[in-house]
């Protein structure tokens, strides 16, 4: 995370915009829910929050984490799609939501996953983790695992389904942390969670994200409910390249975790945006290089690198660079020489590491010889 965006529920900041106008930053909306988070999906800088830290249950939010583990399972070559999962008497009359599976028959991994992640079915997660894992306590040791991998701190697993339990809890922040990425790491199976319906056994259920019908930037991802966890909801939309995630937990009802979530995606399109400020390979700033066959080397970012910032004050960002002092030949590529700092109204936002972008090998004798003597000097 580079940068938390976050104005008290009495601010108005008034910003510079580009053309000279000034733009109103008023305060994120108040949610009546538990906690809640809105962060940009491509930087993981945190646009509003409430309580993103509180340890909640996270009902069928869980099953965000179960697809993740079913789908590194498959990326892994463990399973396969296209696998006949056997539907024990366990999995069958597991309570709750349902695809409507039937015991001691054999489904296919795709369309457990599309009856978990369209229908939210208790009895899918169960089986893809028993399939995956061989019961579902061993395949919650693997969610776990996962959820640490991630970064997850305040998150812990004890089934597929989000079923209460004592020792079973997740965080908004954590909540979104999973959501990010399964978009980044898993496009291929991303669609599924934009899936209005889904039909097994002759019987069409409808995805509970009624956002789905209601704004068309809106692709995924999770419902839940509970008694004790309330309405969850975790959202994602992408408008003009912006893709925004939201999580709210503990909302009073369906239609209220629905508008809670289209509050928090317009407030962050309206008064955000993103901006792609170096690419992999675009040369930063260049250093002088002693003893080589060149006299310089170009320095970049090793990957692309975003920042969120409010709308209208990409003209008040400044870059410094520092680079190591008396660079001696051989340089290879990707040696880290120095880094470029960001910063908005003298503050700085990130400081980002910068490579040598080429090799640069030693020069001839002779060059050493001079280049050796003017070091001497300075």
């Amino acid at each position: 995370m580079l940068r938390t965006w976050i104005l008290t529920a009495s601010a108005l900041a008034i910003v510079p915009a580009l053309h000279g106008q000034e733009v109103p930053i008023p305060a994120p909306p108040q949610l009546g829910v538990k906690g809640y988070i809105l962060i940009d999906h491509a930087t993981g800088d945190i646009i509003a929050d409430s309580n993103p830290d509180e340890i909640l249950e996270p009902a069928s939010l869980t099953k965000l984490m179960t697809a993740y583990a079913v789908f590194k399972a498959l990326e892994d070559g463990l399973i396969g799609l296209d696998d006949e999962a056997r539907i024990s008497e366990r999995a069958w009359g597991t309570e709750g939501s349902r695809t409507f599976v039937d015991v001691g028959s054999d489904v296919s991994v795709e369309d457990l996953l599309q009856g978990m992640i369209v229908q939210s079915g208790n009895d899918a997660s169960v089986a893809l983790a028993e399939h995956v894992a061989g019961s579902e306590g061993s395949f919650a040791d693997l969610m776990n695992f996962y959820a640490e991998q991630l970064g997850m701190e305040n998150s812990s697993f004890r089934n597929s389904t989000g079923l209460p339990d004592p020792d079973h809890y997740m965080t908004a922040r954590d909540a979104a942390a999973v959501a990010r990425a399964i978009i980044a790491e898993f496009p291929e199976y991303y669609a599924w969670y934009s899936q209005r319906e889904f039909t097994y056994n002759d019987i069409e259920q409808f995805n509970r994200n009624t956002l789905l019908w209601r704004d068309e930037s809106v692709d995924g991802l999770k419902t839940g409910y509970t008694e004790a966890a309330g309405y969850c909801l975790v959202t994602s939309a992408e408008r003009s390249g912006m893709r925004l995630v939201s999580v709210v937990m503990g909302s009073h009802s369906a239609e209220a975790r629905a508008n809670d979530s289209q509050a928090l995606l317009n407030y962050g399109f309206r008064f955000f945006e993103t901006y792609r400020l170096y690419s992999e390979g675009d040369e930063v700033t260049t250093a002088r290089v002693w003893k080589g066959e060149t006299e310089s080397v170009s320095l970049g970012v090793a990957e692309d690198y975003h920042l969120t910032i409010p709308k209208g004050r990409y003209d008040s960002l400044v870059s410094d660079t520092t680079v190591e002092e008396d660079l001696t030949a051989p340089i290879e590529a990707g040696t880290l020489l120095g880094s470029v700092t960001i910063s908005m109204n003298d503050e700085d936002l990130v400081e980002l590491p910068l490579v040598a972008l080429a090799d640069v090998a030693e020069a001839g004798l002779w060059q050493r010889i001079k280049d050796g003597i003017s070091l001497w000097f300075q």
